[in-house]
């Protein structure tokens, strides 16, 4: 495996801006033609909840001049019979749009988590050897999450305040075109002020959530590794690292934030401007007898209109701004290159297990070998062992085997076959491995067991625990092979997170094993008791081994001493140490044994 480097914990931030909004919003759009019909609907609710809403300041203009300035109160039930009808009618129109445009948003960000989750199964392996898994979490929940805002509330808010914007400018001209001109002219301040405050909020919106997901790569990979803490009492130093980033976030979001909610005072300055412009110069032309009382009303009426929309574009502007920032993040996962076969690629069938390693080169940087030349032959039914110092390849010679990584020059085969040539889900499920980190799923023991195998049985299942000794401890479980694992077993002893790890491989029934130090979790006496049954289950199977306890590879067929990425010696337990070569080096220095020649 590559050297492990700990990512900086403090952001490194590219420059915070969307790379192409307008590409990333046309992309989004397509999201929403398959609800087309939903679409048209809502906005067709919204026109006409925007034509009684337009309507009513002209209403209440009317009922100044036709019913109170003139005291016929006998009018007062017809205007006031309409107004309520329309009121009553414009919150029925909300109501259902926002029920459609709810159901719409959800079936949405369903669609694209479902999208993203597939895409992360799919992508290789070396993504997430690169990428934080808390910034890949922060994608899948926050960045879908941003979207569902938006869709949910901005859209319809979008919409209606366009039509209410136009509705209210006719309006107000068939009204009183002077009037009309004075409203307006607050129009390019309030453009103006968008423009300045828009364009540090994306900025800031896209580098939050950058933040944010730096800031979640942290939480889960302490809470992963809390005991690792806890044992080199580093507690504080994570705390302190958690709060510099912690500090960034809130110094981004806060900047964020203020440049937001900056913009309700200003526009309501704005709004204030726009009333006080219209009382004073309405209250002249009034005197002047040019226009009535009730007009006056109507065009503050219609003032509140005219600068709500523009508050609330303002408003969702931001927000849209943080959605096509999210949109992008979402879209940059979605875009990587798949894992893909051979156009000519073939399934495996009736494998034996001959593995052959032609002259293979490999780095993951490109740049620095971490295999050199190397080349070696394992005949079916085989049993290899990969033996060698820290970083000497021993891993990565196994990941290029499974296809995890491709290598630079070279061939691998498997009986004859350029692995190129076949299918990587053909390969893998003829090769079972071991890891020295166990992975549990939250599910059943039994179900853990039957995982790469879903059609073995329950007695096939038992009858491997007993082999592997693991049914001993499943039968004390609470609920035996029923109960339920969480948080990857963290209940279990790591030698019995190991033992079912063995099974489930056992159950598997691979053509192909690999186990990766399989029993370094084990207890030595433990570890006694299953090396008869693995060598049993090994027996017809081509198997590779890593190992650092050398004394458990004494019968293997080959054994391949690495050093520094290269072959260094190859041939049987008794043969090396013959040689007195780097072999013997490593088991005498591993159990202080002296071997006379």
């Amino acid at each position: 495996m590559p050297e492990f480097r700990r990512r900086p914990h403090g952001p490194v931030l590219e420059k915070p801006t969307l790379k192409n909004p307008k590409a990333t919003l046309k992309r989004f759009l397509g999201y929403l033609r398959p609800h087309a019909l939903t679409l048209i609907l809502v906005f067709v609710f919204v026109t006409v909840s925007s034509f009684f809403g337009i309507l009513s300041p002209y209403l209440i203009g009317k009922t100044i001049d036709e019913v109170f300035v003139p005291r016929a109160f006998d009018r007062l039930p017809r205007y006031a019979l309409v107004l309520g009808s329309i009121y009553v009618l414009t919150s029925l129109l909300f109501w259902l749009q926002g029920k459609l445009m709810l159901r719409l948003s959800q079936d949405v960000v369903f669609r694209m988590r479902k999208e993203l989750f597939e895409k992360l199964q799919r992508i290789p392996v070396g993504f997430f050897d690169k990428t934080p898994h808390g910034d890949i979490m922060s994608r899948l929940i926050n960045d879908v999450d941003n979207i569902n805002n938006v869709l949910g509330n901005s859209i319809v808010q979008v919409f209606s305040g366009i039509v209410t914007l136009i509705g209210v400018v006719i309006m107000m001209f068939r009204v009183d075109v002077l009037l009309s001109f004075v409203t307006l002219s607050i129009v390019p301040l309030t453009v103006l002020i968008t423009r300045i405050v828009s364009s540090r909020t994306r900025k800031y919106f896209y580098e939050n959530q950058k933040v944010l997901g730096e800031l979640n790569g942290i939480i889960e990979e302490d809470i992963s590794g809390l005991s690792v803490i806890k044992l080199f009492t580093r507690e504080e130093k994570e705390i302190e690292k958690f709060n510099r980033v912690n500090e960034v976030l809130r110094k981004v979001g806060t900047r964020a934030q203020i440049f937001s909610g900056i913009l309700p005072p200003l526009m309501n300055m704005v709004n204030n401007l726009g009333f006080a412009l219209i009382s004073g110069f309405g209250g002249w032309l009034a005197l002047r007898g040019t226009i009535t009382v009730g007009t006056i009303a109507t065009f503050i009426g219609y003032s509140r209109q005219f600068t709500r929309p523009l508050n609330e574009l303002s408003n969702q502007f931001n927000m849209i701004q943080m959605a096509l920032a999210s949109a992008e993040r979402i879209f940059e996962i979605l875009d990587i290159e798949e894992e893909k076969d051979d156009p000519e690629a073939i399934e495996l069938k009736d494998v034996r297990g001959e593995i052959e390693f032609r002259n293979v080169w490999f780095s993951y940087d490109k740049k620095t070998p971490v295999l050199k030349n190397i080349t070696f032959h394992i005949k079916p039914g085989q049993r290899v062992a990969l033996v060698g110092p820290t970083g000497s390849g021993k891993t990565t010679i196994v990941n290029l085997l499974m296809r995890f990584y491709e290598v630079d020059e070279g061939q691998i085969l498997i009986d004859g076959v350029d692995i190129r040539k076949i299918k990587k889900s053909s390969l893998r499920s003829n090769i079972g491995i071991v890891l020295q980190d166990t992975i549990l799923f939250s599910t059943t023991v039994k179900e853990n067991l039957r995982y790469a195998n879903p059609d073995a049985t329950d007695e096939e299942i038992k009858e491997a625990a007993k082999l592997t000794h693991a049914d001993h401890f499943i039968k004390h479980l609470p609920e035996g092979y029923d109960t339920i694992l969480t948080d990857n077993g963290e209940d279990l002893s790591q030698g019995q997170r190991q033992l079912l790890a063995i099974t489930r491989v056992f159950i598997a029934n691979p053509k192909i094993l690999i186990l990766d130090e399989a029993t370094s979790n084990v207890d030595t006496k433990t570890e006694k008791s299953i090396q008869s049954a693995m060598w049993k289950l090994m027996e017809g199977k081509t198997s590779i081994i890593i190992a650092h306890r050398l004394n458990t590879i004494k019968n293997a067929d080959l054994i391949i001493v690495l050093r520094d990425g290269e072959i260094v010696e190859m041939g049987k337990h008794d043969e090396l140490i013959q040689k007195r070569g780097f072999y013997y080096e490593l088991f005498t220095s591993q159990y202080g044994l002296v071997v006379e020649r």
